[in-house]
C-alpha cells in the first residue's frame, strides 16, 4: 500500500486507533491487575471488594463499546458473561478448577460458533476478515462472478474459517494451561487474588499473541485467494480510507 503524507483526518483517525488500544489495555488488563496484585490485602480493599472493583473495569468498558455500537455484539457479550462468571467464581470461593474451565470455554465457544457460521447465510468469517470496512466487497464479488470462481472463493472462505476456528481453540487450550499452573490458591485470598491478576496481566502475550498469529496467518490466505481468483491486487480491493484527505 502506498503509504500518505498525514492528513487532519489521517491523524485524527491514527490517535483514535491508539487512543482505543490505550483504552482496552488499562480496562482490561493493566489496572484489574494492579488492583488484584496490589489492593487485595486488608490494609487495602480487601479480597471480596478487590474482585468486584477489578472486574468492573472490563465491565465498563464492553458497555462502553455496546453503547457507542447501539447494538449488542455476541462476542462482547460473551466477554462480559466471562467477566461475571469469574467474579462469581471468585466470590463464591469455588473450586479454582472452575477458573481454569471458564477460560478455556469461552474462547471454545467463539471458535464452534465461527465453525456453526459455515452452515448460515452469515459465516463469522466474513465479520472478521472479508467485510466492508476492508475490503471492497462489492468489486471482489464482481470481478468472482466475471471470472466464475465465486464457488472457488466460498471454499477458500470456509478454510479462512477453519483458520480463525483454529485460533480460537489455541487460545482455549493456553487459557486453560495457563490457568491451571497459575491459580493453585482458594478463592477468597489474597494468594488467589495476587494470582489472578498475574494470570489477567499474562494472559495478552502468552494467550493473545499466538491466536493473533494464527489469525493473521488466516488473513493472508484470504488475501491470497482474492487475489488469485479476482485477477485484482491488494492495492485494487483495500479500502483506501486515507485518500479521503486528498
Amino acid at each position: 500500500m502506498n503509504e500518505l503524507s498525514p492528513t487532519p483526518q489521517n491523524t485524527q483517525a491514527n490517535n483514535g486507533k491508539s487512543e482505543s488500544l490505550l483504552l482496552n489495555l488499562l480496562f482490561n488488563i493493566i489496572i484489574p491487575t494492579l488492583i488484584l496484585t496490589k489492593l487485595s490485602g486488608d490494609g487495602y480493599l480487601g479480597t471480596r471488594l478487590a474482585i468486584v472493583v477489578a472486574l468492573a473495569f472490563p465491565v465498563i468498558y464492553g458497555l462502553k463499546d455496546f453503547i457507542a455500537a447501539r447494538k449488542i455484539n455476541f462476542f462482547s457479550a460473551l466477554g462480559v458473561v466471562s467477566v461475571f462468571l469469574t467474579g462469581g467464581i471468585s466470590l463464591l470461593e469455588l473450586d479454582p478448577a472452575y477458573i481454569a474451565i471458564k477460560e478455556a470455554l469461552i474462547p471454545a465457544i467463539f471458535g464452534l460458533a465461527t465453525i456453526v457460521s459455515l452452515k448460515t447465510p452469515y459465516p463469522l468469517v466474513k465479520t472478521f476478515l472479508y467485510n466492508d470496512k476492508i475490503l471492497q466487497t462489492d468489486r471482489v464479488a464482481a470481478a468472482l462472478t466475471e471470472r466464475g470462481n465465486s464457488l472457488h472463493f466460498e471454499k477458500c472462505l470456509a478454510n479462512a474459517s477453519w483458520m480463525v476456528a483454529g485460533s480460537f481453540f489455541l487460545s482455549s487450550l493456553l487459557n486453560y494451561l495457563l490457568a491451571t499452573l497459575l491459580i493453585t490458591a482458594q478463592p477468597g485470598t489474597v494468594e488467589f487474588n495476587d494470582q489472578l491478576g498475574k494470570m489477567t496481566a499474562l494472559s495478552f502475550p502468552v494467550i493473545a499473541l499466538p491466536a493473533m498469529l494464527v489469525l493473521m496467518g488466516a488473513l493472508f490466505y484470504l488475501f491470497r485467494g482474492i487475489t488469485k481468483l479476482t485477477g485484482l491486487s491488494l492495492e485494487d480491493v483495500i479500502h483506501h480510507h486515507d485518500k479521503k484527505g486528498k
